[in-house]
């Protein structure tokens, strides 16, 4: 029987949420302990994962920091305990999602506009979860950045992005007024020519005055779930 555009794509979408819920449960069993402080990102797969905690033996003991109000729902939803940043410098296990992993493992984030408290979680996190759909695994980057940049330095940071030889565009809404972040902010999504040095251009794009972050991540996570169209996964340890 002929399976059209939409029927495939349904199949693919219902064959990644198989596949998200079977890494949650091996996620959850592997990193998941009672009295940890967790962090949860953002993504479908890692929203997966949230879900998957409502099932954890111990939930209860759980703390949970989540990086956007998308998140904070689910995790609501599952039952977890949320808390605020205040007074945490340590975070035992963080899982998020990426919206493209080069073949260094390097990524790029913010397409849900939340890279400043991800970055933040990523930073006080002793280890890193990741999963993904295997599309957002390729040799190098092909989306623009998301820098996220303070209202007062919008047109200043826009001119030294394109003197450094990038395309940047302000994030729109639907109704054409700019996309404003939890913090406050603006997103200038860039298109670059990356260089092979990732973190160098990371740093070099964080140091123009009024980049309150850049969504490029350097830091590898210590596991990396790679959800594939076949409803399995693939766990990529230590890259």
């Amino acid at each position: 029987m002929y399976a059209g555009p939409q029927e495939t794509t349904n199949w693919i979408r219902r064959s990644f949420q198989q596949a998200a819920k079977n890494l949650a449960k091996d996620a959850i069993k592997r990193f998941v302990k009672p009295h940890q402080i967790i962090g949860l990102g953002s993504g479908p797969m890692a929203a997966a994962i949230v879900r998957e905690m409502a099932n954890f033996d111990g939930k209860e003991t759980l703390e949970c920091i989540p990086t956007s109000f998308q998140i904070k729902l689910e995790a609501q939803c599952s039952g977890l305990r949320l808390i605020g940043e205040s007074n945490v410098t340590q975070i035992e296990v963080v899982f998020d999602g990426a919206d493209q992993i080069d073949a260094k493992f390097n990524m790029i984030k913010g397409g849900g506009g939340a890279l400043l408290r991800e970055k933040v979680v990523h930073s006080a996190a002793n280890q890193i979860v990741i999963a993904a759909e295997s599309s957002k695994f390729l040799q190098t980057f092909t989306w623009p950045v998301p820098i996220e940049v303070h209202p007062f330095a919008i047109h200043i940071v826009r001119k030294k992005l394109e003197d450094m030889g990038g395309k940047p565009k302000m994030r729109m809404l639907n109704e054409s007024y700019p996309y404003v972040t939890e913090n406050g902010n603006f997103i200038l999504d860039t298109i670059f020519d990356f260089s092979s040095d990732i973190r160098r251009q990371e740093v070099e794009l964080k140091n123009i005055a009024g980049v309150v972050e850049v969504g490029l991540f350097t830091k590898h996570g210590e596991v990396y779930y790679k959800a594939k169209e076949d409803s399995s996964f693939e766990i990529i340890e230590n890259p």
